[in-house]
């Protein structure tokens, strides 16, 4: 079975200028980030990619947790990507995924922890970039009796 995604852009006019895009329910005005002297306005292809890369490995991780059985209070992410930019050259280098979980059984710390590391290698999206951008996960596992 197959499933397909469609994408329509808008661009106003050159390198500094902005644009849309519209694909489903995502709805957005895009330009190229500031940090890359560009206008700044909306998202950018590095946070779309970098969002695409975080909430496929959440996804994945949380569905990954639910069949092993695993409960979980609390699931939350912090990524970041990193691009080098050599000779005018931009490259997407790496993104780092830093889940930080709690879960009810404390026996089940070590599996949770290997489990994040098993939603890399299956998220799709991990999977589409792997031979061009490094990917690391350091999870933070815990056991709700350990919150305070």
């Amino acid at each position: 079975m197959e499933h397909t995604f469609y994408l329509d852009a808008h661009w106003d006019g050159g390198r500094n200028s902005t644009g849309t895009i519209e694909a489903g329910n995502l709805k957005q005005s895009i330009s190229i980030p500031k940090e890359m002297d560009g206008p700044g306005v909306g998202t950018n292809p590095d946070e779309m990619l970098l969002g695409a890369a975080a909430t496929c490995f959440l996804i994945t991780y949380a569905a990954i947790l639910e069949r092993a059985a695993i409960k979980t209070d609390a699931l939350a992410l912090a990524s970041e990507a990193i691009v080098d930019v050599t000779n005018n050259v931009f490259t997407f280098k790496q993104i780092h995924h830093r889940p930080t979980v709690t879960v009810f059984d404390a026996s089940q710390i070590k599996k949770a922890e290997q489990l994040a590391f098993k939603a890399e290698q299956s998220c799709m999206i991990s999977k589409a970039v792997a031979r061009n951008v490094q990917i690391t996960v350091e999870p933070t596992v815990q056991s709700g009796a350990s919150v305070e």
